[in-house]
């Protein structure tokens, strides 16, 4: 609370203390793409430069030429037997961090097989510059899911140890519970035989597994289950649908987008140097507060967001879309992580403030300052914000499920003034 009132009083001292003549913030979104079906992500490809490539629900990648968006983006591959009941369908792209030389990406998405409905996990390669073979599939892992929603969706490589992160919704319904969930528990907080509600974080250059043909990985010996009892696949716990996470591609810190139930929406953070404590809550902890109706005090391992927003006001939703640093050329934006709601179509940005995770209350960054209204575009309008991306330069694009891709292409933070959060 003390920090809290600090920080508040440092927004007030420094809104006191500006000149009288004051420029806003303004951001100026050039529109990329347009006319795309469902696109739900957007990334590049290591040393690659020239394109973006668009994941749209129902299975296809697409390549956008960078230098002519006027061209409509071209088939990469589609992934077969993509299925997209629910929240489900190609959710994730990510490419081998040795991509320029082996040709590997890889996948998040939904399948209906066995009469069950699962995630899955796959490598596919490249066959050329411009496609890829959807014949070449790889099984790195599958997840039943109990439910069609809270499937996560989200993976990348980690900048620093080139290890492939996975993040699992806790498999659908409410407050963690009911089929297909532990009982008494819920899945987020188990950690034996359980991989829903997870960060998993596994090495595609090993096999620990070669009898299986479903299941081609090795597990990092430093991920904190190994050598005792728990799931050795995970890295962090007790989220419950962190469908968009991000890598600051400076600084190494994992952001999460954990999307929330009834009061609270969130962004946690787990730092490049570590934290012992890796669990970040659910269904104990809705952001920084009891779970209402099933929740309790914050437990022992437990870490709470760097920030947390509830369902009304400016700066309210009811779905969080995880965003990204932006690390690209317009330097009065450098450092700032952009993220949005899927349902308010709020738009917001702030910088983490570097705190200690011992510290961790939801206070923990600058203050945030919301977009609406401070920002123009050359064409179509931008809501229903389902992901952010960047290329290779650091340039930040944000895609629209209704089938628009933006890039961010002038800004100016101006002085702290207008539509600003101090919490």
């Amino acid at each position: 609370m003390y920090t809290k009132c600090l920080k508040n009083f440092s927004l007030v001292l420094m809104l006191a203390l500006l000149p009288s003549v004051l420029h806003a913030q303004s951001l100026t979104l050039q529109r990329v793409a347009a006319g795309l079906a469902s696109p739900i992500f957007a990334t590049h490809a290591p040393g690659d430069g020239d394109r973006l490539f668009i994941v749209q629900r129902e299975g296809a990648i697409r390549i956008l030429n960078l230098n002519d968006t006027t061209q409509t983006p071209t088939t990469f591959m589609t992934v077969p037997s993509v299925d997209t009941f629910f929240e489900g369908g190609l959710l994730g792209l990510a490419f081998h961090p040795d991509y320029e030389t082996n040709g590997f990406f890889y996948v998040n998405y939904t399948i209906s097989a066995g009469g069950s409905f699962r995630t899955r996990i796959a490598r596919f390669t490249r066959t050329t510059a411009d496609s890829a073979d959807a014949g070449s599939l790889q099984i790195l892992l599958e997840i039943n899911q109990p439910q069609g929603n809270h499937n996560g969706g989200w993976i990348g490589f980690g900048p620093d140890d080139g290890y492939l992160y996975v993040a699992t919704g806790d498999g659908g319904s409410s407050n963690d519970s009911g089929t297909g969930h532990t009982p008494g528990t819920g899945n987020s907080q188990d950690t034996t035989n359980n991989l829903l509600g997870k960060m998993i974080r596994i090495d595609v250059d090993g096999d620990d597994f070669p009898a299986d043909a479903d299941r081609n990985y090795s597990v990092p010996q430093d991920n904190p289950f190994v050598g005792v009892t728990g799931d050795d696949e995970i890295f962090l716990y007790g989220l419950r649908n962190p469908f968009r996470c991000s890598f600051d591609r400076e600084t190494g810190d994992l952001y999460i987008g954990d999307v929330g139930q009834g009061a609270r929406e969130e962004i946690s953070f787990y730092p490049a140097a570590g934290n012992p404590k890796r669990n970040m809550g659910w269904r104990l902890r809705e952001g920084t507060i009891a779970t209402p109706g099933v929740g309790g005090p914050q437990p022992k391992d437990g870490v709470d967001p760097i920030y947390d927003y509830p369902r009304t006001g400016n700066f309210g939703g009811a779905s969080v879309t995880g965003g990204i640093v932006y690390r690209g050329p317009i330097l009065s934006l450098r450092g700032r992580y952009f993220f949005a709601d899927y349902i308010s179509n709020n738009f917001w940005s702030f910088r983490f403030d570097g705190s200690d995770p011992d510290d961790f209350d939801g206070t923990n960054h600058t203050p945030v300052f919301r977009w609406n209204g401070n920002f123009t575009t050359d064409a179509g309008s931008l809501a229903n914000i389902v992901a952010f991306g960047d290329d290779l330069a650091g340039n930040v694009y944000i895609v629209d499920l209704f089938g628009e891709v933006f890039k961010i292409a002038d800004g100016d933070m101006g002085s702290i003034i207008g539509d600003v959060n101090g919490d």
